[in-house]
């Protein structure tokens, strides 16, 4: 739970359409109910997003400040066709957060996201695909989801109407622990011996965590991590990144949940 503590708005600057604007403007009306959705569909695409996750996970304090102590927040990654690497460390946590979809068809992937509640979404920066999803699918999304978002796995999408900076280094905290190789994995605990009741809230304490960071450790190759590392270190200045972002309709969204050419 170390984002409960780690982060704050104020670490985060926020412009939108050019001028001034602040995480509240970024996410019109957030309420306690709002649950953050990511759909990745590349080893570690989701830290392309960094900015936008942390800034939802900042409002989901905000808005209840109590929860600090006591829950992860309401985030959810959607790996499509296959995991592109565990982003556990942004506090995707427990692992049901992190949702492993062995398909690119785009009505599984909108199933998905439906099952979850998931009121703002970010999506990648791909064209559109023409889809008809299943009955009432769309609707129910479109009903549901108050922020749609275009991201890209680099950090920076095609005419932007967002830009996020981050102001402490605290915000590339995330994003390092996530690139790191993976640790020799910590022994399990003792058989008959329970984890202590103050470190169980912890995923570092919890031996299904590492058991998560090695079974999805497969899912990326030395070059991905080589790659993803080199087009972090390209959106920054004196050590902090500058993303973009486009904000666009729902119903834009939902056309874009998976490859183009996938079923539809």
């Amino acid at each position: 739970m170390h984002v409960a503590t780690l982060l704050k708005p104020e670490m985060f600057d926020v412009e939108i359409d050019g001028m001034a604007a602040s995480i509240a403007g970024l996410f019109p009306d957030w309420h306690v109910h709002d649950r953050f959705g990511l759909v990745i569909d590349e080893a570690f695409g989701g830290i392309g997003a960094t900015h936008l996750l942390q800034a939802a996970m900042t409002a989901f304090y905000a808005v209840r400040p109590s929860r600090r102590d006591i829950v992860y927040p309401e985030i959810y990654a959607f790996h499509v066709g296959r995991g592109h690497g565990a982003h556990a460390p942004y506090d995707f946590w427990p692992a049901r957060r992190e949702v492993i979809l062995t398909t690119t068809d785009p009505r599984d992937v909108l199933d998905a996201i439906n099952d979850r509640g998931i009121t703002r979404l970010a999506v990648p920066d791909r064209p559109p695909a023409a889809v008809e999803h299943r009955p009432k699918e769309g609707e129910a999304a479109q009903d549901r989801i108050a922020s749609a978002f275009l991201y890209s796995a680099t950090g920076r999408v095609a005419a932007p109407d967002v830009t996020i900076t981050g102001r402490d280094r605290r915000t590339e905290f995330n994003p390092n622990q996530t690139l790191r190789p993976l640790a020799r994995p910590r022994p399990p605990a003792e058989a008959g011996r329970p984890m202590p009741a103050s470190a169980r809230p912890v995923k570092e304490a919890d031996d299904s965590y590492t058991r998560w960071l090695v079974e999805r450790d497969g899912d990326v190759s030395d070059a991905d991590r080589a790659r993803a590392r080199s087009r972090r270190e390209d959106l920054k200045q004196d050590g902090l990144a500058r993303e973009t972002y486009r904000r666009i309709k729902v119903e834009d969204a939902l056309l874009r949940l998976a490859p183009t050419g996938a079923a539809g």
